[in-house]
Parts: structure tokens; sequence; C-alpha cells
């Protein structure tokens, strides 16, 4: 069968690990990004990449080697502590050499993605409007100056948000109660070396009652701090829009009674860098399957941020990929994908969102315990 002519939407980890396979195999693909540049914007805060999850699609990219080189090896470790005194409750450094989840940057995981596809495979600065279809099965991507097509295959790699997903479904992710201040620090080294003691290699979680601070050691000696909460607009399933303009003073009026050692991740901060409400799509999120149209990563299955969303959208693609390369029918083959892939993230997204409600309620430092010890005994 004629290898059919595929569009991704979205140049995230998921979409530039399946047009990496696709590329690979010599299948045309165009990947179609809003981003102006790969560098465009702020792409996040560091990834861990799991063995079976994002390293195991970086392997079937000819990629994992590239990653292990450029992967921060050091920063694997992870301490919690007591919100009231700041002492450590538990504290996990992987011997040199043993840990197997690796950091990195997103943005340097997306240079790493794209060295591979050369010029023209992804263009910049194109969001997608919509999906639009003919009576042929023909599928067009509708752009700010134009329409693109007709495509074959459409996969959706455009997260939480996503327009290829509006063409399968109503549903929208919704509102979990629990939104992310972010705040960044930068030269912490020698601008905040007591801070950058207390946050070590790795990350720095703290829960109590329904709060929670969390820093994570990045690239260019620059620490991202996370200080969630529970909030809500008043008598509504919505974030409250008095967040969007929070101050570091206010924002630190929410952690009342917490360790000044664990306050400074706040007072001493560069700046609020994004306020993030966490969304979420239901556990058994599923759509009619339409040919010609797919999902994967965010797009499928957001979930909230418990170190799984990237390592299951870069597993999808890489697994959407082969079966399209291997299949007699390509057609076949992406409903196939379909089916193995929501049985895997519905299950996921079940026990994620128990463990985010869990981390967010009265007994959230000791609910994060138990999911580290609940994590080390599957290992």
């Amino acid at each position: 069968m004629k290898a059919p002519r595929i569009a991704i939407v979205g140049a995230g980890p998921g979409g530039l690990c399946a047009a990496n396979l696709l590329h690979r195999a010599g299948w045309p693909v165009t990947v179609f990004e809003g981003d102006a540049a790969f560098d465009a914007r702020d792409q996040g805060g560091t990834l861990d990449l799991h063995p079976d999850g994002g390293q195991l699609a970086l392997a079937k990219a000819g990629l994992l080697e590239d990653f292990l080189a450029v992967a921060r090896h050091e920063d694997q470790g992870q301490r919690v502590l007591d919100h009231a005194t700041g002492a450590v409750l538990r504290e996990e450094i992987p011997e040199e050499g043993t840990g197997d989840r690796p950091e990195i940057d997103r943005v340097l995981l997306r240079q790493l993605l794209l060295r591979p596809l050369g010029e023209g495979v992804v263009r910049w600065g194109e969001s997608v409007d919509a999906v639009l279809s003919d009576d042929s099965g023909a599928h067009f991507l509708r752009l700010r100056d134009e329409v693109a097509g007709p495509f074959d295959l459409v996969i959706g790699a455009d997260g939480a948000w996503s327009r290829v997903r509006s063409a399968l479904a109503e549903q929208q992710p919704t509102y979990t109660g629990v939104t992310f201040v972010e705040l960044w620090f930068s030269q912490v080294d020698e601008r905040h070396a007591a801070l950058s003691e207390r946050v070590g290699r790795g990350s720095v979680f703290s829960l109590h009652d329904g709060a929670g601070l969390f820093a994570q050691r990045n690239g260019g000696g620059a620490i991202r701090v996370y200080a969630a909460f529970r909030s809500r607009e008043s008598d509504t399933d919505r974030p409250d829009k008095a967040l969007a303009g929070i101050t570091l003073a206010e924002l630190r009026t929410r952690f009342e009674g917490w360790s000044p050692a664990l306050l400074d991740l706040i007072d001493k901060a560069d700046r609020i860098a994004a306020i993030r409400p966490i969304v979420a799509l239901p556990v058994d999120f599923r759509w009619t399957h339409k040919p010609g149209l797919t999902l994967l990563g965010d797009a499928a299955h957001v979930m909230p941020p418990m170190g799984e969303g990237v390592n299951l959208a870069m597993l999808d693609a890489a697994e959407l990929a082969e079966s399209l390369i291997g299949a007699a029918d390509w057609r076949q083959a992406t409903a196939a994908y379909e089916l193995a892939m929501l049985e895997r993230s519905n299950r996921i997204a079940s026990e994620t969102r128990e463990a985010f409600a869990q981390w967010f309620s009265a007994e959230g430092a000791q609910s994060l315990l138990a999911h580290m010890d609940q994590r080390r005994a599957g290992e």
C-alpha cells in the first residue's frame, strides 16, 4: 500500500518522535507547529525519561545514545521535606552510574529530535485552527493564511487543547481544582548557594494540607519552583481569575506556617514565570474512530503532572509510527493503535488522578512517601 500523506500537528516530544520514526522509514510527513522557532518560547521544566517510556521511544528512533550523551545523569535525586521545619523526611539519591531516569531540559530534547529531520519537515509559526474533511475522506488543516492539504492521515500531537481532538470529540479537559504557580531562579549556585544546596542534585517536594512546593534543578544553573494549591472561582469549577495577577507577596500568604527555608523558594525567586491551572481529561476518555485522524500524548489523555505525560506521549508516538510502517493497511493499524494506547492511558490516568488527589489532601506528605515506596517496590 502506498504511504499516506501525513500531517502531524504539534512539535512537542510526541509529535517530533513520531516524525522521526516515519521520516527514518522514508514516509512523507509534515509537522505544523505554532511556535515561531524551536526556542521561541519557554518550553517548561526538566523531564525525566523512563527506560520503558521516553528512552524506549528514543531507542526506536535511533536517538537513545544521543540522549544519554547530553542528559543530566547527576540530577536524579529526590528529597521530601517537612513543610513546618524543612527537615528531610526522605532522601533518595542514586549511586553514581545506577540511576535510570536521567533529566533533560525540554528545549534540548526538542533540538535532539529536530536534528535528524532536516529543513522543511517542520513548518514553524503555523498554528492549526481547525481540521476539515471532505467527502472523499481527505483531511485539511485550516491555518492563519491558508488551508493546507490534502492529507490522508492527521496525527494530533497538539496538547491539552488539541484542535485535532475537536474534530473527533466534543470533550475538553476540565480543571482539577489545583493551580501551579511557576517561579524561576537563575544562577542559583552563585546567587542562592543555600537554596541550591537545599534543592540538591534533582528535585525537592513538600506537601501539606492541600498545598505543595516543588523545586527541580534544570540545566544552565537554573531552578524552577512550582507553588501549588487548591483554588477555584467562587461556586464554580473554574480556576480563580484573581490568580492571573498574583504577586510573590500574595503567593506567600498561601503558605503561612511553612518553614522559612521553604518560603525562600518563593521569597527569593527572580519572578513568577507562569500560572498553570492543572487540567485533565476524564480517565475513561475515548472517541469514536474516524479514518485518517488520530491522537497521541496530551491530546489523547492529558492528566496531572506526575512524571508520566512526556513518557506516554513519546511511547504513543513510537508505537503509532511502528504500527503504520509495519502494516499492510495503515488505516487498520491506526484503529488498532488507538485501542491499545487508550487501554494503557486510561489505566495510568486513573492511577495518576488518584495519586494527585491524595497529594493535595490533608494527608499529602504521607501519600507522597507512600507513592515513593510503591514506585520503589515496583522497580
